[in-house]
C-alpha cells in the first residue's frame, strides 16, 4: 500500500522540534511546530497549504519568519492554528516589520486559535500591510481541520500555558488493484487521482474518459479497494499530568506513527514537572496505551547530549518494543 501522507522531522532530538508532513497525492504538505526551518528547501516552504503550531515559545514558532519571507508572493492562502493567544503571537511578529512596499503582493494569512470550547478567527493581507481583521469565532469540537480526504484534530495540554496535540487522520485509504484494472485494459495514470477523488466525494455522476473509453463512476468502483487510513500523530511540550496523559491517550490512540517528546529521564520526574515537560517513561507508556505502532521520540533535553541512549532506553522499556534511533 502506497502511503498518502510521507512524514519527517527536520532537525534532530536536541534541536528545535518540527514534523514536515507531505500529502503525496496532493502535492502539498502540512506543517507541525515550525522550529528552526533551515534544513527545508524553498520549494517544501512553499508547497506547505496549514501550520499547526502547539504553543508560540521561541524554539517552536522561530521558523514563521522563514516561511514568511518565501511565501510573500504565494498565490493561495496560508493557515495558521494555534492555541489561545496564537492570533496576537502571528500579529507582533508581522508588526515587527515594515511592509510600505507590498500592497501588490498576493499572500493571505488565515489564523485560527483555539480559544476554550472556541476557535476564533483572523487574516492578515499582504494588500492591506498586514493589519488584523478579526473574523467568526466558531465552536471548537476537537477538529480543526477536514477535507474529504484527512483531518486534523487537537487537545488542549498544560504546559503552565495552554498547548497543543494534534493528530492527523487520514479518513480511508483507496488502493487500486492492478489486476481488475488490467482485466479492464485500462492503465495506470494521473486518471487514477481522478478517480479516488470521485469516490471520496461521491460523484455518481462523474464520467471517466480512458483510452477512447468510456465509463461510469459505478462502473469503475470494483477497480478500487478501502481499506483503513493513516494516522499520525504530534506530542510537545506538555506536564506528565494524570489529565493531560489521559487527553493525549484519547487524541493519538491507534496511530500508525506517534512523534512525541521524551524530555526527561523518570529519574528528573521533579524537574519535569517544575519545566511542564512528559519524561521518557511517560512517552513510553503512552504510546502503549494508545497502541501505537511505531514510535519517534524527539524534544529531548540538553542535559542529555552526551547520553541519549538513556532516553531510548527508557522510553522503548515502557513502550515494550524499539523505537525509531535515526
Amino acid at each position: 500500500m502506497k502511503p498518502s501522507f510521507h512524514a519527517r522531522l527536520i532537525n534532530g532530538p536536541f534541536e528545535d522540534p518540527g514534523l514536515y508532513v507531505r500529502v503525496i497525492r496532493e502535492g502539498r504538505a502540512l506543517m507541525f511546530d515550525l522550529g528552526d526551518t533551515a534544513g527545508l528547501s524553498a520549494g517544501d516552504l512553499l508547497k506547505i497549504s496549514d501550520i499547526f503550531i502547539s504553543h508560540a515559545h521561541v524554539d517552536h514558532f522561530i521558523g514563521f519568519d522563514n516561511v514568511l519571507r518565501t511565501g510573500l508572493k504565494r498565490e493561495a492562502p496560508l493557515r495558521l492554528y494555534g492555541p489561545e493567544g496564537f492570533i496576537d503571537r502571528v500579529e507582533g511578529k508581522l508588526r515587527g516589520y515594515t511592509w510600505n512596499l507590498i500592497a501588490d503582493y498576493p499572500l493571505v494569512l488565515q489564523v485560527s486559535e483555539v480559544s476554550g470550547s472556541s476557535v476564533k478567527r483572523a487574516s492578515f493581507r499582504a494588500g492591506n500591510i498586514f493589519k488584523r481583521e478579526d473574523g467568526e469565532t466558531c465552536p471548537f469540537r476537537g477538529t480543526l481541520l477536514k477535507n474529504s480526504f484527512f483531518s486534523v484534530s487537537a487537545t488542549v495540554l498544560d504546559h503552565q500555558i495552554p498547548c497543543l496535540a494534534f493528530s492527523l487522520d487520514e479518513d480511508y485509504h483507496i488502493n487500486i488493484d492492478k489486476d481488475k484494472l488490467n482485466r479492464l485494459a485500462l492503465p495506470v495514470g494521473p486518471w487514477l487521482n481522478e478517480l479516488k477523488t470521485a469516490i471520496r466525494e461521491n460523484t455518481p455522476e462523474r464520467i471517466f474518459s480512458v483510452d477512447g473509453k468510456t465509463f461510469t463512476l459505478d462502473e469503475l468502483r470494483h477497480v478500487a479497494a478501502i481499506t483503513r487510513g493513516q494516522k499520525i500523530s504530534y506530542v510537545v511540550d506538555a506536564l506528565g499530568s494524570e489529565e493531560n496523559i489521559v487527553k493525549i491517550i484519547s487524541l493519538v490512540k491507534g496511530s500508525d506513527v506517534l512523534y512525541i517528546e521524551a524530555y526527561f529521564l523518570d529519574e528528573d520526574r521533579d524537574r519535569a514537572k517544575d519545566r511542564f515537560h512528559l519524561t521518557a517513561a511517560q512517552a513510553g507508556r503512552i504510546a502503549r496505551e494508545a497502541g501505537a505502532g511505531r514510535l519517534e521520540p524527539l524534544h529531548f533535553s540538553p542535559r542529555y547530549s552526551d547520553n541519549p541512549e538513556s532516553l531510548l532506553k527508557e522510553l522503548e522499556k515502557e513502550f515494550g518494543k524499539a523505537a525509531n534511533r535515526e
